[in-house]
């Protein structure tokens, strides 16, 4: 960390306001410093960088990644993948985030505090990681990975599994458990998923009752819930019991989506998921049955997202990628595309994640005060969101609280 003026830039500061174009920022230790339309004065010592027209942005953030979802078949991942082996495949994967210009990633299950640790400490080199720690599912939901003749449930340290509890207490306990491990936030399954052995998206689990459990113990540890949530039903009921964060969304309607609003939680839609597997979930051993549920959420991902920009929800950016799918997660800002404006994708996915994080005054945006979560880009993203997907050719320079993470200036 230093002193570093990053001149002639245009910026993009996450916002939402339109781009300054020939710029000045200053970033000082872990900080952003200044931020001038024009030149400005540049301190001593300062390393400069002259970004000759490129774009100055905020650094990308996934509100829902998995680092432990190392293989695309996720309901078979913890019969076939050693521990070790998935540990190790998970830092590859934090660092491939990084090097996309991703800094910071919530994972919605899976990963535990030693991640997270294993980022802060510089173990392994990836994006500030906020960990969810195992999910939590009812007996037969989206997260009991049984097929249906298996009893046992499997336990494993590594990977996608979960914990199953039924009825409040013992998810009051599990929520208490996770938070015990380290967890920066609760997850919970409510309703059916594509990669679950004996549920339909349709479904709608847990109680507002059992909902609520996990949504009191989060809030007494001053943090919040995320849910997996399909159908409208589902979204209702999370929504009643006070969940912050509803993942998906793919199966809402206008009553579902008016009570997110009206409770100011947030939709985080994964669009890219559902084209990843479309694409190439036969070639990686994804069973048919799971197969027609993605077709299902697919067809109705950009009309769920259009509902939601209608009635003006709060959206953030997530892309819930399996194993080597993981390449496509700058297509997801692409695929909002669709729908949203370019400025409203990039303000998805830096300063309206930052705000359900609850780091909105520390990250998402680049304004002084601001923590150096910087991205440098060739070309303008405004104008094409698709060059995020040719990262190695148009992500030139990242850095992560102050710190130089990936430089291709040049």
């Amino acid at each position: 960390m230093g002193v570093f003026a990053f001149t002639n830039a245009g910026v993009i500061d996450g916002t939402g306001a339109e781009s300054i174009e020939g710029a000045t920022v200053i970033v000082e230790d872990q900080l952003i410093r200044e931020v001038s339309p024009g030149r400005s004065a540049i301190p001593k010592g300062a390393t400069t960088l002259d970004l000759r027209g490129r774009t100055l942005m905020p650094g990308l953030t996934d509100a829902h990644f998995h680092a432990c979802a190392v293989e695309a078949n996720v309901m078979d991942q913890h019969r076939l993948v050693p521990p070790s082996l998935a540990a190790l495949k998970a830092a590859r994967r934090l660092e491939a985030a990084l090097a996309r210009g991703y800094t910071t990633l919530r994972d919605a299950g899976g990963a535990d505090a030693g991640f997270r640790e294993a980022v802060a400490q510089r173990v392994v080199r990836g994006p500030r990681l906020l960990v969810s720690d195992r999910f939590i599912s009812q007996t037969g939901g989206h997260g009991d990975l049984r097929q249906r003749p298996e009893t046992q449930l499997h336990d494993c340290c590594i990977g996608m599994t979960g914990v199953i509890a039924d009825g409040p207490d013992e998810v009051r306990k599990a929520a208490r458990e996770a938070l015990r491990r380290g967890a920066d936030q609760i997850k919970v399954m409510a309703s059916g998923g594509a990669m679950s052995p004996t549920d339909e998206l349709e479904s709608a689990q847990f109680t507002v009752e059992e909902l609520r459990a996990a949504v009191e113990e989060a809030a007494a540890a001053g943090t919040y819930v995320l849910a997996h949530a399909y159908s409208a039903r589902a979204i209702k009921q999370c929504v009643a019991a006070g969940v912050r964060s509803i993942e998906h969304g793919n199966l809402m309607d206008e009553e579902a989506a008016q009570a997110i609003r009206s409770a100011g939680a947030f939709l985080v839609p994964t669009m890219v998921t559902f084209e990843a597997i479309a694409r190439h979930g036969k070639e990686y051993g994804i069973p048919e049955s799971s197969l027609r549920k993605i077709e299902q959420a697919r067809e109705r991902s950009v009309e769920s997202l259009a509902l939601a920009r209608r009635l003006g929800l709060r959206i953030g950016s997530g892309t819930d990628l399996l194993g080597p799918m993981e390449s496509y997660q700058s297509l997801e800002l692409e695929l909002k595309g669709q729908v949203l404006s370019p400025m409203e994708v990039l303000v998805a996915a830096t300063r309206t994640n930052a705000e359900l994080f609850g780091w909105g005054d520390r990250i998402g945006t680049v304004e002084p005060g601001k923590l150096a979560d910087l991205l440098v880009v060739e070309g303008d993203p405004l104008r094409d969101l698709g060059l995020f997907q040719r990262h190695e050719e148009t992500v030139r320079f990242v850095m992560l609280e102050g710190e130089i993470a990936v430089n291709r200036l040049g």
